[in-house]
């Protein structure tokens, strides 16, 4: 099939890749010019396992192509997937829907057949809705569907989560819409995955819902490892003991952090707002995000307990910063407040992140990015590992750090609080 991604983002990028792989004939399109000459030289903008590899291999065989002509992919396209961003209003917390609204009159202005238009971008429950108002003024009177196929890529996992999807949701009433869709996504669902068809606003919700339930884990679990800390009780044996119960399962059930990323803090906010433009009060996602904020204060608090409140001219490593692993991205990473904080009350930071160094630090003038593992130990006062890399599983802090009565805030809970002891190395964990 010939498709569209219209946005070269995580999502337009890896879903136009992984489709391309499966043969299909796919252009990415986007404003962006340098992003465009860069990907059609196999650069790829983003640090995700295995993608830079795949593009490459399909640029080679012809499949993929990379287009700044936004009008041209759309005319030559059956299949057009939105894919743009839909950050927060900072002021009213709802999903800023304005680069959505400016590729439907993109595309409004392109019909040249019959063609299925689908939002894989973030949306609203009558965002579809919207979008059909604005193509029914297309001069051509070219028919079309609008469809909802919302996305549940995890970053540094997403091309498996693509290619091994849980499920495939595809938001529409139209037959035609929908026959055509399960035939583009039948080499993904004949390996078991569920093909659910549902209507365009259920499909909207979906999404919604989904990041919201997932968010109410991480922060039902990271209350309970406050409750854990008090009670001398392991928050690991709590979400083991929780997880084996099939009715709940063992997924996001792991204490750390605040939850971070370009989905979780952005989509409950959203469905807060979506929930007051219904008049229906979403208590207990509004206490998810009340929860999550709390918590990047609260492991302020833990850090400068474990420093004895003293942190002036104290050397701070932090091993990795991105909110999650395997990912370059740092949106509402819980290290950026941190190193923040820290930074204004004169500490010395440095940090090693194997995605490397990140622009959210340049201009703080106490914090420096390190290359290696090594040289951002060395004589340390305080270790926090901050992300689960692979890269920290297995470190020798004694041959590290070299510095004696040296501590370490391992906020993954990676490392054994007995063996850190047996060592003779001052451990603080989450919720242990």
């Amino acid at each position: 099939m010939n498709l569209c991604m219209i946005g070269t983002g995580y999502v337009g990028l890896v879903s136009g890749t992984c489709f391309a792989d499966i043969g299909n004939n796919v252009i990415c399109s986007d404003v962006d010019n340098s992003k465009i000459l860069n990907l059609n030289s196999g650069i790829v903008p983003i640090y995700e396992p295995g993608l830079e590899e795949m593009v490459k291999r399909n640029i080679n065989q012809g499949r993929l192509k990379f287009s700044n002509d936004v009008a041209d992919s759309i005319r030559r396209s059956d299949i057009i997937f939105i894919c743009v961003g839909t950050p927060t209003n900072k002021k009213t917390n709802t999903a800023n829907l304005k680069y959505v609204f400016q590729v439907a009159n993109k595309i409004k202005s392109n019909l040249n057949k019959y063609k299925i238009i689908v939002t894989k971008s973030t949306v609203p429950v009558t965002t579809g809705d919207k979008i059909e108002s604005i193509l029914k003024k297309n001069k051509y009177k070219s028919k079309y569907d609008v469809v909802s196929n919302p996305e549940f890529l995890r970053e540094g996992e997403a091309i498996r989560d693509f290619t091994y999807p849980d499920r495939v949701i595809i938001g529409t009433d139209s037959k035609k819409a929908n026959k055509i869709l399960k035939s583009l996504y039948m080499p993904i669902i004949k390996k078991s995955s569920r093909y659910f068809n549902t209507s365009r606003r259920g499909a909207e919700l979906i999404k919604y819902a989904s990041n919201s339930f997932l968010a109410t884990k991480i922060s039902f679990i990271n209350e309970l490892a406050n409750l854990c800390e008090k009670t001398g009780v392991d928050i690991k044996d709590v979400s083991l003991g929780m997880g084996l119960d099939q009715r709940i399962g063992d997924r996001f059930l792991r204490a750390g952090p605040a939850y971070g990323g370009s989905c979780f803090p952005k989509d409950t906010r959203a469905l807060i707002d979506i929930g007051n433009k219904f008049k229906t009060d979403l208590t207990i996602v509004k206490s998810v995000v009340a929860s999550n904020n709390s918590r990047k204060t609260l492991l302020l608090e833990r850090v400068k307990s474990i420093l004895n409140n003293k942190l002036k001219n104290k050397k701070i490593t932090f091993l990795g910063v991105t909110f999650k692993p395997n990912t370059d991205d740092m949106r509402e990473a819980s290290s950026i407040p941190m190193i923040s904080f820290l930074n204004k009350k004169n500490c010395k930071i440095n940090y090693y992140d194997p995605s490397g160094e990140k622009v959210e630090f340049k201009n703080l003038k106490n914090v420096k990015f390190s290359k290696s593992i090594k040289s951002a130990c060395l004589n340390a006062d305080l270790v926090i590992l901050h992300t689960e890399w692979n890269d920290f599983k297995l470190l020798n802090f004694k041959k590290l750090v070299k510095k004696n009565n040296f501590k370490i805030f391992d906020m993954r809970n990676i490392y054994s609080p007995i063996k850190m002891k047996k060592l003779n190395i001052k451990y603080s964990g989450i919720g242990r």
